[in-house]
């Protein structure tokens, strides 16, 4: 189960080092806007599955429903609200609401259920 943990750490920095990477140095109009948010609920699961490594079947419907509340509160400009006004907070809370990030971070979840169903078969 360590071994499962470390790998799941080492995946989770690896992510969001090219997160990191995207979001300075990629300005174009498909890897940041899309494959960018795909690999941020990646990223997630990734972080949850540090804590969880196993019997969690249902976490990428978690992860998908956790971004979409993420997203939806930027409709009503949430860190504002809270008076979070430094970029770190729009950042990691997003400013624009956008449906088609909320597809993005399904693709993403359903390969994220993909990969689950994959791992059950191999065990």
């Amino acid at each position: 189960m360590a071994k499962r943990r470390l790998s799941y750490l080492l995946l989770f920095v690896l992510l969001m080092a090219v997160e990191a990477f995207i979001a300075v140095f990629v300005h174009d109009a498909f890897v940041r806007p899309y494959l960018g948010d795909e690999l941020v609920v990646i990223g997630l699961y990734c972080f949850v599955r540090i804590f969880i490594p196993e019997n969690a079947v249902l976490l990428p419907l978690y992860v998908f429903l956790f971004a979409a509340v993420v997203e939806c509160s930027q409709l009503f400009h949430l860190a504002a609200l809270l008076g979070l006004r430094s970029r770190f907070f729009q950042v990691i809370l997003g400013s624009s609401f956008d449906v088609i990030d909320l597809f993005c971070y399904l693709v993403g979840c359903i390969l994220l259920a993909g990969w689950e169903i994959w791992q059950r078969k191999r065990r």
